[in-house]
């Protein structure tokens, strides 16, 4: 398995990351039987973790087919791995940002990962 293709595996995991850190500001607050009923009411920074992890989900769709894709095409591996790599670390750095309330830098790291995204059907139409 290729370092793009764990890369996949990380950037599908990585939203309950960020849904871990919600759970933990909202503890006993949270219900398992209405969970969206408890997102709604929510402020700070588990407001911020839930727009992470929603965040997470978005973005990884663009991420995952430009992966396969890239791959499909036979585009060099390496270029492929290194894409796939940064975009897990901007990823990583969005959310930590996120959480923290830095919300101009956390724009720039979504944008990093935005152009690792494009990137990898760049190189697959190349």
């Amino acid at each position: 398995m290729t370092i793009a293709y764990w890369c996949v595996l990380a950037v599908i995991l990585l939203p309950y990351v960020w849904f871990g850190f919600f759970a933990a500001q909202v503890g006993s607050a949270r219900n398992n039987n209405q969970p969206r009923a408890v997102m709604a009411g929510v402020e700070g920074q588990a407001q911020r973790a839930l727009g992470a992890h929603l965040n997470s989900f978005e973005v990884s769709i663009g991420f995952v087919a430009g992966v396969i894709i890239a791959q499909l095409a036979h585009a060099p591996q390496n270029r492929i791995d290194l894409l796939a790599i940064i975009f897990v670390a901007a990823r990583v750095l969005y959310g930590i940002l996120y959480l923290a309330g830095y919300g101009a830098l956390r724009s720039a790291a979504f944008f990093v990962g935005l152009v690792c995204t494009i990137g990898l059907f760049v190189i697959a139409a190349m």
